[in-house]
């Protein structure tokens, strides 16, 4: 009997028909869409008199270029307003699920998806956002599309995709105190490259991987794109099943018991081969930082950027224009460099889990003055949790000011920008030039070391302010 990947399970099952010497006919389980990949798609299915053929397939949610404040307030941003409105539009005359500003379960699509058990074991999950990779925390197959796509899912259900090449990456042992899931991925990136996994999807394992919680994995997932990979997943166990059970789209009763035992089927099998492998080790990860211009150029917070040596030509040249762009040298450390703005959300960590552990970090320390402290809460659902918990009121003690549920300070689609020249440590996923705003530096990082640069008001080591 043929051993299979996870990967392969999921993706034959949902072959509709296989173009010779081309691509796969794809059928999608369930589709996410936004204000700002939508309104095209569903102008040129308007255009052709084309219908969205399974409407409860989809569910919508506005979050890219929503404002965080005032969202009860008719949004400023004339364009932006314009996408919203037709969004809403769009889903009232197709009949499409919306969770729409100051409704119970707006949020970030990535966050609200699995909040409500949308998502699951074994779907085919698409959004018109690279960071769809996020849902494949849960054993599932989920990437990215552009504009023409959505409109071919809402059409027919279906995308015509070649199947990508299979990579496992394994990381094995335990964590260090300190050490996130955001740095396990920051690491892994580090090692291969921003580019170190184009043309694959990713299936992570090892034990350091099935001790996360579901919102680790999440961030892991979240960032597979990061390193060029259509996608990433992790097979379904019982730490899945716990967070799905009870879910309002989740399964109930009988068809609870018949899809946890078909999820538990979702693993790969002994002896299953993948393009590619690579194997870490959990003890050698410390907490990260991104320190240039792509995700991939990494080091641990207590490391200094790499030297020029050995490096010629183009790869030189880029790699000087990207640390000019950082006002960093060759050489020299990031640690102690005076930061400006820290930002804690997005949908790599703007989860109840994240929100905790910030508050956990900073309960009786205030931000130091040169910072300015934004948290982001990735849902309404997050948010209310936060009030619930007290951690709001902890994190306001300490200076932070916590803002409505959007995507805010992650992409400069929003009011929420980071000012020219200024620093900008975040939990969110990207740090290319302007990424947060025209002019902006973004070094990436996990919540934890976020909060310690919030409570000294420069790099720094979370561990150390642990011992403190």
């Amino acid at each position: 009997m043929e051993k299979t990947t996870l990967f392969d399970k999921i993706w034959d099952s949902h072959v509709v028909k296989s173009v010779p010497a081309g691509p796969d006919v794809f059928f999608i389980d369930k589709h996410f869409i936004h204000e700002v990949t939508s309104p095209v798609a569903f102008l040129n299915l308007e255009t052709r008199g084309i219908g969205v053929k399974y409407p409860h397939r989809t569910i919508a949610t506005p979050d890219h270029n929503v404002p965080t404040v005032d969202q009860d307030q008719t949004i400023k941003d004339k364009l932006s307003r314009m996408q919203v409105e037709k969004l809403r539009e769009n889903c009232k005359k197709y009949g499409i699920e919306l969770h729409d500003l100051g409704t119970a379960h707006h949020g970030i699509v990535h966050v609200i998806g699995p909040e409500l058990g949308v998502t699951q074991p074994g779907m085919t999950i698409v959004c018109g956002d690279s960071h769809t990779s996020t849902h494949g925390a849960f054993g599932a197959i989920a990437f990215g599309i552009g504009t023409s796509e959505v409109e071919m899912v809402l059409a027919t259900q279906c995308i015509m995709q070649s199947k990508p090449k299979k990579m496992r990456i394994s990381v094995d042992g335990e964590l260090g105190k300190g050490v996130t899931s955001k740095d396990i991925i920051l690491y892994i990136i580090s090692k291969i490259s921003a580019a170190g996994a184009t043309g694959y999807f990713v299936e992570y394992a090892g034990s350091a991987i099935q001790n996360l919680s579901m919102e680790a994995r999440m961030t892991i997932c979240n960032m597979s794109i990061e390193m060029g990979a259509r996608g990433g997943l992790i097979a379904p166990d019982e730490t899945t099943f716990n967070y799905l059970e009870g879910k309002q789209y989740a399964p109930q009763g009988e068809e609870w018991d018949k899809a946890v035992a078909y999820w538990k089927t979702l693993k790969t099998d002994e002896g299953a081969t993948f393009d590619k492998e690579y194997n870490f080790d959990a003890a050698d990860i410390e907490p990260m930082i991104t320190y240039g211009t792509n995700p991939g150029m990494g080091i641990k917070v207590v490391g200094n950027i790499p030297s020029t040596e050995g490096m010629e030509g183009s790869n030189k040249t880029s790699y000087l224009k990207s640390l000019n762009y950082m006002g960093f040298e060759p050489g020299e450390p990031v640690k102690g460099k005076q930061v400006d703005y820290v930002f804690v959300g997005s949908c790599t960590n703007g989860r109840i889990e994240d929100i905790r552990a910030v508050a956990e970090f900073v309960k009786g320390h205030k931000k130091a003055d040169n910072i300015t402290a934004w948290i982001v809460p990735g849902s309404r659902e997050v948010e209310k949790q936060a009030h619930e918990e007290g951690l709001v009121k902890i994190l306001e003690e300490a200076g932070f000011e916590l803002r409505q549920p959007g995507c805010s300070a992650c992409l400069a689609m929003n009011d929420d920008k980071i000012p020219s020249g200024k620093y900008a440590v975040s939990t969110s996923n990207r740090n290319f030039e302007g990424r947060q705003g025209p002019g902006a530096r973004t070094m990436l990082a996990s919540p934890l070391t976020v909060a310690a640069v919030a409570v000294t008001g420069k790099i720094t080591d979370p561990r150390e302010v642990f011992e403190n």
